[in-house]
């Protein structure tokens, strides 16, 4: 499975350009998000249950979504532009379609 560095060191000097306001409120965002994900994962694959194991496969897509849409938010009010994210999108879609793969399979698992 792919790194879970979706806001990686390189990616995260671009938050010191935000508006001090919102600086903290959206790092602290997008950290709990990114966090989000592997934990999800991981008290996924710990599940006997593979129904538990689905749901928690989705939350981490969500959580992972949850990152996509702040960052492309931080675009749209043009706190960052969309070349200071292109690595993190790049890792987010990586790791969807992991995610998503994993579901179908726990899925086809179960029928």
């Amino acid at each position: 499975m792919a790194e879970f560095k979706i806001v990686g060191k390189r990616n995260l000097y671009h938050f010191s350009k935000l508006p001090l306001e919102e600086k903290y409120v959206i790092s602290d965002l997008l950290r709990r998000a990114v966090i989000s994900v592997p934990s999800n994962i991981a008290e996924g694959s710990a599940r006997l249950s593979t129904k538990e194991q689905i749901r928690f496969y989705e939350i981490a897509f969500g959580s992972l979504m949850e990152v996509y849409c702040q960052l492309q938010l931080c675009i749209d009010v043009e706190y960052l532009i969309s070349e200071d994210i292109k690595n993190s999108k790049k890792l987010i879609f990586t790791i969807s379609k992991q995610l998503s793969k994993m579901r179908t399979f726990l899925q086809t698992k179960t029928k």
